[in-house]
Parts: structure tokens; C-alpha cells; sequence
């Protein structure tokens, strides 16, 4: 956590120490899969964090992998459970995420992220590793997984799939912070071609295909679509990522609808603390810390016309069912009627 997010030395360099404990099936680390053990946090706000959501919703482990949101804010210590009773999380009874952290590494010197898995019987923080995580949650949770989860780190294609998801994270996911925390004209200049680079090079595969790798909805597609969701409502202005709004480009943005309508996606994307997040933690980017009102959110649940390139979203697995009521993004903060 930080009072300064802009790259005082010109280039944004993202600090990518996780804790890499990991939970499996074997318990290799001391953390094996265990239902009802775990609970995953979260803020709806950060792009890291709704890629977990989205998977463990995609593969049912609603009932044994709990999750608890953090508020859409937070200060220089931490992210904070303002969204519960008393701002203290219902479970692990702490106010601050960081107290889990604490509890594990009494002098721990990075920042406090979601997501972050937390063993519920100690209360300490097991791993923050986002990208690890959600690849465990496909392989070594299958045990739990709802009927009819799709594949979505299927083993035939992992090699494929890591190619493509090194890319989308290093000059999307990432592209758009090295523009919006550059600190110096020169090193804006060197993300913005770079990210507008990647996106070229998006709209091209999939002009022809309906998702990234493979005929079915992968973790590839995960990681782009949080990115992409946030690209008008945030990244486009506030991180001045402006040659052309997600609206404005043709292919990816009728893949980002396809995404966004199906369950899973549009039904986890909170715009109104996407909004909150971005224009009020990032002063020195934003000062006055107003959150627009805009854009527009309709058009996401127009037509895409993508089903005509084939694919089967979930391969031979089918939709996750209804949203849990306790875990529903709230009413006003999605593209849908208020």
C-alpha cells in the first residue's frame, strides 16, 4: 500500500514478490484442499481479485471455498471489510486484511493485495500469488468442483494458454498501469504503444475465433476480460489509455459483450466500486478524487453477434447456476436496470 502510486523514476515497475505458498490436493505445503477450511478474499474493485471470483463461480466452489469483500477502498495499511456489520469480516473477525497477513508474518514489508486466500482455523494468510491461485482453483480443487465445471485450464492446452495469458498480463493487465502510473512523458509514450500493441494484436486473433485458446472459455479469457471490463469506465481516462475506448474497437469489444453476458462474468463486475476504487485510492493521479458518472453501461448488454464463429462457452460442461443472494453484485452497480 502507498500515499504515491505514479512511478516516481519514469517507468511503472510492478513489485511481483507474492507469497507463493500454495493449497493442493497433496498439501505439499502444509495447506491441502480441505472444504470449509479456506476463505478467499476479495474487492470487486481490482481486476486481480474478480479474476478469482470468476473462476470459483465458474467451477461451483461457492460452498467450499467461502469468500469475503473487502470495500472498495483502502488506505496506505490495507484493504479494509467496510462493506460488513461493525467493518469487521463475518468470518475471520478481523477489520483489516493486513491483520491476516500479520498473523503469519508478524513483519510483513509488502503491500496487503487481494486476492488472498486465509486459513480460517489460524487466521493467517496462506498465499496472495493471484496467478497461481486461480490455476490451483481449476487443478487441484477438481475434487469439489460443481458438476458440470468447464475445463478451464484443460492440460492439452496449458502451454498455449501460458503463452497467451504471459502476454495479455505483461502488456494488458500490466500495460494499463505502466501508462496510468508512468512518471514520465517518455515512459507513457513507451506503455501507451505498447499496450495499444497488444490490443492490435488481440483484435486480430480474435477476429476469427470466438475465445483465445481452444474453442471453449479458458483462465486466458479470465485474465483479458477483467482488464477490458474496466477499459472505458477507468483505464481509457484515468489512466489516459485513450487512442480508442474498448467501445471503439470493433472485435474486442463484441467479445468483451460475449463475455460479459455470459454467467460468470457481467453478473461478478461491480462498475460503481470499479469507479470508487481507481478515482479515490489514486490521488496523485486523480487529486480531486471525484468519480465520473459515466460512461454509459447499456451497450454491454447489447447483441455480439460473436455465437456465428462457433465454440461452446463451457465445452461439455454447462453454466453455473444463480448467483448467491449474499454474493450478488448490488443492485445499480452492473449494466442492467437499477
Amino acid at each position: 500500500m502507498s500515499d504515491s502510486y505514479v512511478a516516481a523514476g519514469g517507468e511503472f515497475d510492478r513489485d511481483t514478490d507474492y507469497i507463493t505458498s500454495r493449497i493442493t490436493a497433496d498439501g505439499r505445503d502444509g495447506y491441502p484442499v480441505e472444504p470449509g477450511r479456506y476463505r478467499l478474499i476479495v474487492a470487486r474493485a481490482c481486476p486481480w481479485a474478480n479474476r478469482a471470483i470468476i473462476v470459483r463461480r465458474l467451477l461451483g466452489l461457492e460452498d467450499v471455498l467461502s469468500i469475503g469483500f473487502c470495500g472498495p477502498t483502502h488506505d496506505k495499511l490495507s484493504w479494509t471489510f467496510d462493506l460488513d456489520p461493525g467493518g469487521v469480516d463475518p468470518v475471520l473477525q478481523i477489520p483489516r486484511l493486513r491483520d491476516a497477513y500479520l498473523k503469519r508474518f508478524p513483519d510483513y514489508p509488502k503491500g496487503i493485495t487481494v486476492p488472498a486466500i486465509v486459513d480460517v482455523t489460524t487466521g493467517a494468510v496462506v498465499t496472495n500469488d493471484f496467478a497461481q491461485l486461480t490455476l490451483d482453483l481449476s487443478t487441484q480443487w477438481s475434487a469439489h468442483h460443481r458438476p458440470g465445471a468447464p475445463q478451464l485450464y484443460p492440460e492439452s492446452l496449458r502451454a498455449e494458454i501460458d503463452e497467451v495469458a504471459k502476454r495479455i498480463y505483461t502488456e494488458v493487465n500490466n500495460g494499463v498501469y505502466r501508462c496510468g502510473f508512468a512518471g514520465s512523458q517518455q515512459a507513457y509514450d513507451a506503455a501507451y504503444d505498447r499496450l495499444f500493441t497488444a490490443l492490435d494484436w488481440l483484435s486480430a486473433r480474435l477476429s476469427t475465433r470466438r475465445y483465445l485458446v481452444g474453442d471453449t472459455i479458458t483462465e486466458a479469457d479470465v485474465r483479458l476480460f477483467t482488464t477490458l471490463a474496466r477499459f472505458d469506465a477507468v483505464y481509457h481516462g484515468h489512466f489516459k489509455c485513450n487512442r480508442h475506448k474498448l467501445a471503439e474497437l470493433p472485435v474486442l469489444w463484441a467479445y468483451a459483450r460475449d463475455l460479459f453476458q455470459t454467467p460468470g462474468f457481467g453478473d461478478t463486475t461491480d462498475f460503481v466500486q470499479i469507479k470508487q476504487h481507481y478515482y479515490i485510492v489514486h490521488a496523485d493521479v486523480n487529486p480531486t478524487q471525484i468519480v465520473p458518472k459515466g460512461p454509459e453501461l447499456a451497450g454491454w448488454l447489447t447483441p455480439h453477434g460473436r455465437e456465428e464463429l462457433g465454440g461452446r462457452p463451457f465445452g461439455d460442461g454447462t453454466a453455473p447456476g444463480p448467483t448467491a443472494e449474499a454474493e450478488r453484485v448490488p443492485a445499480g452497480h452492473g449494466a442492467g436496470p437499477s
